[in-house]
């Protein structure tokens, strides 16, 4: 059987290929690929003899997955997978996993990172600074007392969620479900905007969240609410977003993801509205979370050869 690590997983070549082999030893020839390439056609021909593949966050349709005949196992390194064509992998019987878990720490820090540099204007700080210049303009805001709102409560909402009541604020949450014992209070999602200064986003990307917050659910956010974005980027509609920062609808938003991985059009319609902090999807990218997910890959590739296939989608 063959294994082929389509791309680097931020893990150092060595140390990842030696994990690979201390993993699956005999049972698999492994092929990596140091560089990473998303086109169609390098695809097929670096996968059209695997059994298993390893990808991260790039697309991987039907197009090139037909062309894999021996191909049965899909290994995400990621938590979404809504860039694999997983209908077409069900109808060929292919196992697709992901690594849930791994950024849960590193996409909640960056929730605050975001947050912080809103509330405490960090980036004009920093300019200002260094121009010579003062505080003046620039007072910032505690988070103790605010009403912090989650959207979604998986993992990293609920670790969101608990930062936020450790920093003193009052914790608001939607979810599709209800996690008992989670220490929020949960509301109806209209509920959660009118009433919260902080919203954080944290569902996955499908049919029932692209647009969640559109035009119309960010009027119903308080003028000085901030919208933090670290889940997808299809889930917020950017041009709405846009208007309701220009407009004063809103007073701040902090994001991450975009409709496109990065890098992003230069002509992005966030780009030229007030107060706006953006990172180019980097919330998973922490050193201790690539080495965790480079563990879960390779995890799930032995539970697979075991017949004990584990974080299936």
């Amino acid at each position: 059987m063959k294994l082929v690590i389509l791309e680097p997983l931020g893990v150092d070549e060595s140390k990842l290929l030696d994990m690979a082999k201390n993993t699956v030893g005999d049972r698999m020839e492994i092929v990596y690929y140091n560089t990473r390439q998303e086109d169609a056609e390098t695809l097929i021909e670096r996968s059209k003899d695997a059994d298993v593949v390893v990808l991260s966050n790039f697309k991987y349709q039907k197009e090139v997955i037909e062309k894999c005949p021996k191909l049965k196992m899909i290994c995400v390194a990621f938590t979404g997978v809504d860039h694999v064509d997983t209908a077409y992998c069900k109808e060929r019987g292919i196992t697709v996993c992901n690594c849930a878990g791994y950024s849960t720490v590193a996409v909640a820090d960056l929730v605050f990172g975001l947050l912080f540099a809103l509330y405490r204007r960090l980036i004009p700080c920093d300019k200002v600074t260094r121009e010579g210049g003062t505080k003046a303009g620039l007072i910032g805001f505690e988070l103790e007392g605010k009403k912090f709102g989650v959207i979604g409560t998986g993992a990293i909402g609920l670790r969101t969620a608990n930062i936020a009541k450790a920093f003193g604020c009052e914790v608001y949450a939607y979810s599709r479900s209800i996690k008992e014992g989670a220490g929020v209070q949960y509301v109806h999602l209209d509920t959660l905007l009118a009433t919260c200064d902080i919203v954080s986003l944290h569902v996955p990307q499908n049919d029932a969240t692209i647009g969640l917050i559109n035009q119309d659910k960010l009027a119903l956010m308080k003028k000085n609410a901030v919208l933090i974005n670290t889940a997808r980027g299809p889930i917020v509609d950017s041009t709405a977003l846009a208007e309701a920062l220009k407009s004063g609808q809103i007073a701040g938003a902090g994001i991450d993801v975009f409709e496109v991985e990065p890098p992003v059009p230069t002509d992005h319609p966030l780009f030229d509205a007030p107060n706006v902090v953006v990172t180019p999807h980097v919330a998973f990218a922490t050193k201790e979370a690539l080495e965790k997910r480079a563990v879960i890959v390779f995890d799930n590739i032995d539970k697979w050869l075991q017949g004990r296939p584990q974080n299936v989608i």
